[in-house]
């Protein structure tokens, strides 16, 4: 029987030496002093054993989530055999948890199983691919149906996004994105660059990772240099929103920088989506029909 499966079906725990000796504690010698290890209560030690043999870093989850010191062991382990329950692996809850420690006090019947069922109902994930959808986003978890993944998915219902397999597959994230903080701010930056609500709509629809981008560490930066630097209009992003997508350093300057002293311009998507020896070839094809073109 899988260790894992022990800790869920027994609150009563006790770990092999070796298991603990290949994965220090937080409770043992090495970096606790045995005062201090007298000092956390028994209860919280099989939480922090229970979290250590999934691989979630104990002393992380604590700080993040507070609650957890309190909350008892038979409600942790409730949550774990409920995740397992709905398609989750064992080797998946140390990521999940390890991302959203908070999911380890959450109520079943509270918040996790109308998340579950907005997967099923909402967007129409069979239970064989809840497993998929949550490994994607883990925060889906720690999200309020209510409050949070049934006004998203309402926006971008109205904004045109019809594929709720996309949605649920591919672009997760959106669901738990604010809808006044994070989707709404996004889109108008875009039509305050001087496109129409329509254009900019059409951009997240064609590109939903722009809806993930930050606005000042991301768009401002690259807009700023597409214009100032590369002296493209706003037409060549509606044509290719996938711009954002790239990194400013190590791919846009890089390959701008190239082009331009070989004194050569290709379309904005062909420049950046070419692979490194795709790209060498076309600026060496270019020359070659413009050999006397000015640095």
């Amino acid at each position: 029987m899988p260790l894992l499966h022990s800790l869920c079906a027994s609150s009563s725990l006790i770990l092999p030496a070796a298991l603990l000796a290949a994965k220090p504690s937080v409770l043992s010698p090495a970096t606790s002093s045995s005062s201090e290890d007298l000092a956390v209560p028994t209860h919280v030690k099989e939480k922090i054993l229970r979290l250590e043999v999934m691989g979630v870093d104990a002393g992380r989850a604590l700080s993040l989530n507070p609650a957890l010191r309190t909350a008892s062991v038979d409600s942790v382990d409730s949550v774990i055999a409920y995740l397992l329950s709905k398609g989750l692996h064992h080797k998946d809850l140390g990521r999940i948890l390890g991302m959203c420690p908070r999911i380890l006090t959450s109520s079943v019947r509270a918040d996790l199983d109308p998340v579950f069922a907005f997967l099923s109902r909402e967007l129409g994930v069979p239970d064989s691919g809840f497993r998929r959808v949550i490994n994607k986003c883990p925060r889906l978890l720690a999200s309020s149906v209510g409050d949070q993944l049934k006004p998203a998915l309402g926006y971008l219902r109205r904004l045109g996004f019809t594929d709720t397999e996309e949605l649920a597959y591919h672009d997760p994230v959106l669901l738990v994105s604010s809808v006044e903080k994070t989707l709404i701010p996004k889109l108008q930056y875009l039509v305050g660059l001087g496109m129409s609500r329509e254009e900019a709509v059409g951009m997240v629809l064609r590109c939903p990772g722009l809806f993930t981008f930050s606005i000042d560490g991301n768009f401002k930066p690259k807009y700023d240099y597409l214009v100032g630097q590369m002296g493209r209009s706003l037409q060549d992003l509606k044509d290719f929103p996938q711009y954002f997508a790239f990194s400013l350093e190590k791919r846009i300057k890089l390959r701008h920088q190239e082009l331009r002293h070989s004194g050569l311009t290709l379309p904005l998507s062909t420049m950046l989506k070419s692979t490194d020896e795709q790209f060498k070839q076309l600026v060496k094809k270019k020359k070659k029909k413009n050999p006397r073109i000015p640095i």
